[in-house]
C-alpha cells in the first residue's frame, strides 16, 4: 500500500467520546504519513468527515542537534471556527513517540487557546481542543520527534607535502528512512547556519558543511606504555609507532566558530605531482572550542621508543609478628630512550602509568597529569635527535595479603 504523506490529507473530525488522556499532549515521530485533521465543534459527532481543502505545510525544520533523536517542527495555517475547535493529528505507518508532539499557536496567539489532548483509543492520533475568540486563520507550529532520520558528519583533509598545512572539508550525510518525503526542509545542527535541503523517504543527501583552507597541522607521534613494546629490540617484527595530524579548533587557527561533531575523517597528501596520495582514516571524536582534532593517519617508524626499568625494589617494609610483609613502598626508576631518525623536527606524546598512591622524586622532562595515575609527556624532537627521559618515583603503601 502507498504511504499517505503528511500532507496528503486533511480530515474534520466528528467524533465524541471519552478522552483517554488529557493534559498538554506530546507525541512521536511520525514514519510514513501523519494526517492532520480539523473537527470543528458544532459539526456531528458520529463520525470522521474527510475535509477536501488541504492547509499545506507552510514551513518544516528538521532539527539534528541531538545525535540520538530528530525533531520535525512544521508550521500549518488552520481554519478556525469562533468557539470550540478539535484538530486531530494521526500518523499511519510512521514510528512516533506520542509524548513528543507539541502545538503552538504562533498567530493570533492572543485569540486562539489550546483547552486539552485527547488520544483516541486504538489509534495512532491525538485530538487537541482549541478555543477560538472568533473565526480566524491560526498559524500553528507542531513539533515531534520522528525516528528513521540520522546524521553523520565526514571529514576530508588534504595535506601540504611538506605535512605543514591542510585543507579541511565537511560534509553532513542525511539519511531519510522515516517513511515520509520532506521538500526544501530547514536543517539545523546545534551550530552553523541553517540550510535547505529535500529528502525523500530511502534517501541519503550530502551536503559540504564548511570548508577551510590553510589550517596549520602538527604532525604527532603517540607512545602508549600499555600498549606499545618498551624494548622493539627484542621483537622480531618492525614496531611502528601511531602518528596523528593535530587540528587546534581555534579562531586564530582558522576554526573555532563552533564545537566539531564526531564522525568518520579521511587524510591525504599532495604527492607534488598534481595528485594526492591516501594517508590513512580514522573516526575522531567530539572536539569544543579550544580543543584539538586528532585525526591518526597510520604508524611509523622514524621515531623509536625503548623504555627500561633500572630500579625496582621495596622500601620501608613493615611486618607483622610472623615477620610476614605486610605494608611497603616501592622504588622505581624507568628511562625511557627516544631517537628521531628523520630529517625534520617531531612531536612526541608518551603517555606512562603509575597506579595507586605515588610520589614523584624526579623527571627529567615535565609532564600533564591526565588523571591521578596517567602522565603525559609532550617531547620536542629536532631532526636526528636522541634524548632520554627519566622517571624517578616511589608507589607509596602497597599492602600485601598477608595483612591479619
Amino acid at each position: 500500500m502507498k504511504n499517505i504523506s503528511i500532507t496528503d490529507r486533511l480530515f474534520m473530525v466528528g467524533r465524541a467520546g471519552p478522552a483517554r488522556r488529557g493534559g498538554l499532549g506530546q507525541a512521536a515521530l511520525p514514519k510514513v504519513g501523519l494526517l492532520l485533521c480539523l473537527l470543528i465543534s458544532g459539526m456531528s459527532a458520529d463520525a470522521r468527515i474527510k475535509l477536501v481543502a488541504l492547509p499545506e505545510r507552510d514551513a518544516v525544520m528538521i532539527r539534528l542537534d541531538n545525535p540520538d533523536a530528530t525533531v520535525v517542527e512544521e508550521e500549518r495555517v488552520l481554519t478556525l471556527q469562533k468557539g470550540l475547535n478539535q484538530v486531530d493529528f494521526s500518523w499511519k505507518g510512521v514510528t512516533i513517540d506520542e509524548d513528543s508532539i507539541r502545538l503552538a499557536v504562533l498567530s493570533p496567539a492572543d485569540k486562539v487557546q489550546l483547552l486539552n489532548v485527547s488520544y483516541p483509543p486504538g489509534e495512532g492520533a491525538l485530538v487537541w481542543q482549541l478555543s477560538c475568540a472568533e473565526a480566524c486563520n491560526a498559524k500553528v507550529r507542531i513539533s515531534y520527534l520522528l525516528s528513521g532520520i540520522d546524521r553523520l558528519v565526514t571529514y576530508t583533509g588534504t595535506a601540504e607535502k611538506d605535512e605543514s598545512q591542510l585543507a579541511l572539508e565537511s560534509f553532513l550525510v542525511l539519511r531519510n528512512f522515516s517513511g515520509e518525503d520532506f521538500t526544501d526542509a530547514q536543517i539545523r545542527l546545534d551550530y552553523g547556519d541553517p540550510f535547505t535541503m529535500s529528502a525523500k523517504h530511502e534517501e541519503t543527501r550530502q551536503r559540504l558543511f564548511f570548508n577551510k583552507d590553510g589550517l596549520p597541522i602538527v604532525k604527532t607521534f603517540k607512545w602508549d606504555a600499555r600498549e606499545k613494546p618498551w624494548d622493539p629490540s627484542r621483537l622480531d617484527e618492525n614496531v611502528g609507532i601511531p602518528v596523528y595530524y593535530a587540528i587546534a579548533n581555534a579562531r586564530d587557527k582558522g576554526l573555532g566558530q563552533h564545537a566539531l561533531w564526531d564522525g568518520k575523517g579521511r587524510v591525504f597528501q599532495k604527492d607534488g605531482h598534481g595528485s594526492t596520495i591516501f594517508l590513512g582514516e580514522d573516526q575522531p571524536g567530539f572536539v569544543p572550542v579550544g580543543e584539538d582534532m586528532e585525526i591518526r593517519i597510520g604508524e611509523s617508524r622514524d621515531v623509536v621508543v625503548t623504555q627500561r626499568q633500572k630500579v625496582n625494589r621495596q622500601i620501608n617494609v613493615k611486618r607483622n609478628h610472623a615477620n610476614e610483609i605486610i605494608l611497603y613502598d616501592n622504588e622505581e626508576l624507568i628511562e625511557t630512550e627516544v631517537e628521531n631518525f628523520k630529517d625534520q623536527a617531531a612531536v612526541l606524546v608518551l603517555t606512562q602509568y603509575i597506579p595507586g598512591e605515588w610520589t614523584m622524586r624526579e623527571n627529567s622532562h615535565p609532564y600533564e597529569l591526565k588523571d591521578h595515575e596517567t602522565l603525559e609527556f609532550r617531547v620536542e624532537l629536532k631532526p636526528k635527535d636522541k634524548i632520554k627521559l627519566k622517571m624517578d618515583f616511589v608507589r607509596n603503601n602497597i599492602r600485601t595479603r598477608n595483612l591479619r
